[in-house]
């Protein structure tokens, strides 16, 4: 469970309404180097992925996967590792929407530390599939709703 979780609405600044979430980097996330293995981060990652469905749609995502039988899986990742994640931080994650198309969602992450420090970014694509059959759906209206308020907006 994340220590804390918000929304952050800076609409009036031209800014998204991104979904803000913290968790402290405990011990067994750590290499030899005494800093957080690059798999545990993307472990971290999908763990505020899966926190923020109910602020951001009103659900959760067990509740998506094993009730609805909705999941969205990721199918492409670009990412930057700036700077490494120390035993102790409190991570705070920024979560936001780059796109929602008709079956697929692009996603925005950042990481930073509790000195504001930016650690990692992250675009991930997710594809909406009926967990069944692992074919891909079309996203239901309720939910791609909830997903396009924290749409960021572009600076055009």
């Amino acid at each position: 469970m994340a220590w804390n979780t918000s929304l952050h609405d800076d609409r009036a600044l031209g800014m998204t309404m991104a979904v803000k979430l913290a968790r402290r980097v405990d011990y067994p996330m750590l290499d030899n180097a005494n800093i957080a293995y690059f798999p545990r981060i993307y472990d971290l990652a999908h763990r505020f992925f899966e926190e923020c469905w109910e602020p951001m749609c009103g659900i959760s995502y067990p509740k998506l996967i094993g009730e609805r039988k909705i999941g969205f899986p990721v199918v492409h990742i670009e990412t930057d590792f700036i700077a490494p994640l120390r035993y102790g931080d409190i991570v705070h994650a920024t979560i936001w929407l780059e796109k929602v198309g008709s079956k697929s969602c692009t996603w925005g992450y950042e990481l930073h530390n509790q000195n504001d420090e930016l650690l990692w970014n992250s675009t991930q694509v997710t594809v909406c599939v009926n967990m069944d059959t692992l074919e891909s759906q079309s996203i239901p209206v309720d939910v791609k709703e909830g997903l396009l308020q924290h749409l960021k907006e572009s600076s055009a």
